[in-house]
């Protein structure tokens, strides 16, 4: 699990390592083969906080898809507290031949888990942008994860009231 960069369109850097730790349902901690830590949000969504409801469900779910698993992260910036931004890849549960083809963050919204952050949508490609806008509507319609509530408080105006 050596650090990689590659010159990929849009995406200013290619890590790779290994997820030991899922703080939230947006955040994980990625070793990369030199044993650095990277702390990494996941690109284009914005999940619960933990005291929300939906929050434990929301990272449970980050985790059971991504903790202790080979990841390749496609970073594009760094935000607050040193943390990048980045699309997180995986290799799903289900499927132990497949390669690191699970977009974590949109599995997060396809689950109702995480809300697809149309503020930074300019910052995805208008694929990604389709793909997630997809995702949560979908996912509201059936009413999946925190969808099932009548209305779900989205994390940014949570944090927002909390700080009054």
């Amino acid at each position: 699990m050596a650090l990689a960069f590659l010159p990929l369109p849009g995406v200013a850097e290619t890590l790779t390592g290994w997820v030991v730790g899922v703080h939230d349902g947006d955040t994980v901690t990625v070793l990369d083969g030199n044993h650095k830590q990277h702390k990494i949000h996941l690109a284009g969504i914005d999940a619960p906080e933990l005291k929300q409801a939906f929050g434990t469900r929301s990272r449970q779910n980050l985790s059971d898809m991504a903790y202790d698993k080979d990841a390749r992260l496609e970073c594009h910036k760094t935000i607050r507290n040193e943390r990048k931004l980045c699309k997180v890849w995986v290799q799903p549960s289900g499927c132990p031949t497949c390669g690191k083809t699970l977009d974590a963050g949109h599995a997060q919204v396809i689950a109702g888990l995480a809300w697809w952050y149309r503020e930074y949508a300019k910052e995805q490609s208008a694929e990604d942008q389709g793909r997630y806008e997809s995702a949560e509507d979908e996912a509201r319609l059936r009413k999946w994860g925190l969808w099932r509530d009548t209305e779900p408080v989205p994390p940014w105006e949570w944090r927002r009231n909390k700080e009054r």
